[in-house]
Order: structure tokens, then sequence, then C-alpha cells
């Protein structure tokens, strides 16, 4: 059962993991603020236990930074008037209340992981990994190549290279083949064209 977000969430520098697990899950925290750490019995929200138990063990793993919160048992030893005497036992548990993430960082860990939509990706589109400039592998000459190719269909009496070669000229600023100045770059557009050029033999199309 996914509900509405408040956007308001979209405002927070750290978050709990279990307000994160819940965004993750595209819940909202403040639905399930009641929750205990028994997961598997909430079955009004079943994306949240995965959500949740990754999180659990990516802070335990170091994968993720945060401010850890442990959690502890409390073993009672006796009764001093109406109040329980004991002590806390701490667990290697973390407290889901208690430990807080930097969003930034879970956004992160999020794309490495391959989850890129979603509550924390809200410009979020369909474009594949390799052109998507925020991308942390983003290579923009492999970028300009494909658009490259993709965009130059008919290339008239000219040879393909050379339509490249115009069109990466036309567009040199969005893949820094240009300089501070605004000048293309001659030698990167040649080797970009290169790549994309599917007329390997040169010369005009052949009517």
């Amino acid at each position: 059962m996914e509900n509405e977000i408040d956007p308001l969430w979209h405002l927070a520098d750290t978050l709990t993991v279990r307000e994160a697990a819940a965004l993750i899950a595209g819940y909202d925290p403040a639905d399930i603020a009641w929750m205990n750490d028994d997961l598997s019995s909430n079955q009004d929200w079943p994306r949240h236990y995965p959500a949740e138990a990754s999180l659990r063990g990516a802070v335990l793993s170091g994968a993720i930074k945060s401010e850890k919160a442990s959690t502890g048992k409390y073993h009672h030893i006796r009764m001093v008037g109406e109040e329980s005497e004991g002590h806390w036992e701490p667990l290697n548990e973390i407290s889901a209340t208690g430990t807080r993430i930097n969003v930034d960082d879970l956004r992160e860990w999020l794309t490495i992981r391959g989850l890129r939509t979603g509550f924390f990706f809200p410009t979020a589109t369909d474009t594949p990994d390799y052109l998507d400039a925020r991308d942390p592998r983003y290579a923009p000459k492999l970028a300009a190549a494909v658009r490259a190719w993709l965009a130059v269909t008919d290339t008239g009496k000219t040879s393909p290279k050379r339509a490249l070669v115009k069109w990466l000229r036309e567009h040199a600023a969005e893949f820094g083949l240009s300089d501070d100045e605004g000048k293309p770059n001659e030698t990167g557009i040649e080797e970009v064209a290169k790549v994309a050029n599917w007329q390997l033999g040169g010369g005009a199309p052949k009517s």
C-alpha cells in the first residue's frame, strides 16, 4: 500500500534509518512512526521490510556513513520500592529510530546500488546511464558520440563523418568540446566523429 508522501520531507538533510527506509519504499514516514522493530510483522507496509533491512546492513558494514545509535536489552535485577533496578546490555544492533543518515550519502549509496528512481530522485528520467551527466561514470565524449549518431540520420549529399562533425560543432559546449571562449575543440570533435561514423570507407553516400 503506497501513499502520498509529504513533499516537506525533501527539506531534510538527515533522516533516521526508519524514515529513509519508508521513503525508499514509497511510504510517508509519519504513517509508520508507530512501527516496532519486528519489521516482518507489518503486513500493511510490505516494501518497508527489505528497505530497512538493507539500510541496517549498510550502516553496520560502513557502506553508508551514519551517526549510529545502538539498541540494548534491559535486565531486571530487583525491585526497589515500586521501581525496577537493573542494567542495560548493549546489543550489536543499530537503532532504526536513533541512527541518522545524511541524505546525500544515502542518495549516493542508492545510485551505486542501481536504484535511481523514487523519492530521492524526483527528476529521474528514462535516460540511459551513459547519457546521464549525473551518473558517476558519465563520459562526455561517449555521450557526444551516441547523441551525434542518434541525431544524424540523413546526411544528404555529404559523408556521414562530415555530417557528424557539423552536428558536434553545433553542440560542442554541451559535451565539453569547446574552450572557455566557446570555440569548438576540433581535435576532440574529430575523435568523437570517428567513433560515431558508420561509413568507415569515407566519401559521400552512394546514390
